[in-house]
């Protein structure tokens, strides 16, 4: 299996494929399974066959609203979060979710041997642990997919028992238990197709970016949907300075735009044209990207996993309370590689300033980390990921196309 269109896995049309996905809580968890299972749909059509899809989450994730968006049939069992601290009261937390976490395994196996998949899907999240046990108590083939370059709690737990352990990054392999070495390989994280479909001309349309002068590189700030406080802060500390030498598209987060308003409003007319400040980029996120030459953006793994895919230098502020510190890990990796500037620990608006420099000065040193970027992305992860599940459902089933 290699990945290329022409040894892409199809089944035998006789009968729909049957999956179990699993995952959630967070965007990070759910919308790579969302991208895989689109994939298998499509990829499945085109063969002929039909797919049967189960999403088993939580009721108040993540996963219940875009399952309900996408029509996909949805079930929930128990879970508990597995608590690193050793203050007390978390402990006791901890006790008291083992025990749900143990009735969402009895009811997860009743899930498993009801449905009877051909193969489950699990892309982390405390949700995935309950499911993922079950498929091996059951007997039915498990694919574990991991986004990070390290390894999340709940996917360390399955990793022993996973038929399949797909990573985004070559750099997990060694941080496997040694077991699920043999079992795993490198998928990349599954990137939405039309996130890599935008086209900058687009984005002046949709955007009325018609002040911005196309001579200047352009920055996409971005704090993800929320916005970053932390963010707006940097870049508002040297607003005048980048618009100087720069377009700037701000996503700043819903709740920050009516401050950021009051606090940009005497920007002087040639700068403000120059720039555009809201609260949410929505569709035209894809051509917002594409017309960036420069982001500036949390380091989460989707971020990273669409910024390497589309190939863009990029100056990283990880969340510095990210599960165990995962985005100054995802950070510093690219750093190290030349695919992005980390910008790690205590950081002041002067520190993003030098580090915006040279990548808006010097086209050359822009395109080189651009290329770096681009090295490491992996825009094809979903027909990957979708090869893998393939080849894990029923071995006997599966032909090359």
């Amino acid at each position: 299996m290699t990945g290329d269109a022409a040894d892409h896995l199809v089944p035998d049309p006789k009968r729909p494929l049957r999956l179990i996905v699993t995952g959630g809580g967070t965007g990070g968890h759910t919308y790579p399974a969302l991208t895989a299972v689109r994939t298998l749909q499509s990829r499945l059509a085109a063969a002929g066959a039909g797919v049967e899809v189960l999403w088993v989450g939580t009721a108040d994730g993540l996963e219940a609203r875009v399952t309900a968006a996408e029509g996909i049939e949805f079930a929930t069992v128990a879970t508990g979060k597995v608590r690193r601290s050793r203050n007390p009261l978390e402990i006791v937390s901890n006790i008291k979710d083992m025990g749900r976490a143990l009735l969402g395994v009895f009811q997860a196996r009743s899930v498993v041997s009801g449905v009877r998949p051909d193969v489950v899907l699990a892309t982390g999240g405390y949700v995935a642990v309950p499911i993922g046990l079950a498929a091996w108590m059951c007997r039915r083939p498990l694919v574990v997919h991991e986004q990070t370059v390290r390894l999340g709690l709940a996917n360390r737990m399955l990793a022993r028992v996973a038929t399949r352990f797909a990573v985004s990054s070559e750099s997990t392999l060694p941080l496997l238990p040694r077991p699920a070495r043999t079992a795993a390989v490198v998928t990349g994280n599954p990137v939405r197709p039309e996130a890599l479909s935008g086209r900058p001309e687009h984005a002046v349309e949709a955007l009325g970016l018609y002040g911005f002068d196309r001579t200047l590189p352009t920055v996409y700030v971005t704090g993800g949907a929320q916005g970053s406080q932390q963010i707006n802060g940097l870049v508002y500390g040297i607003l005048p300075w980048l618009l100087s030498h720069a377009n700037v598209v701000h996503q700043c987060g819903p709740a920050n735009l009516e401050d950021l308003r009051r606090q940009t409003a005497r920007l002087p007319a040639e700068l403000a044209a120059r720039y555009l400040l809201t609260g949410f980029v929505g569709p035209e996120l894809p051509d917002v990207l594409a017309l960036a030459d420069v982001v500036i953006s949390r380091s989460g793994a989707g971020t990273i996993a669409e910024l390497t895919a589309l190939g863009k230098a990029a100056v990283l502020v990880p969340l510095a309370t990210s599960a165990g510190g995962e985005q100054a890990y995802n950070a510093r990796h690219l750093h190290e590689a030349g695919a992005a500037v980390a910008l790690l620990g205590e950081v002041s608006s002067e520190d993003l300033r030098q580090a915006v420099v040279p990548l808006l000065a010097d086209p050359r040193r822009r395109a080189a980390m651009a290329g770096q970027a681009r090295a490491y992305g992996r825009p094809d992860a979903a027909d990957r990921l979708v090869d893998v599940v393939l080849s894990a459902a029923h071995g006997r089933r599966i032909r090359t196309a």
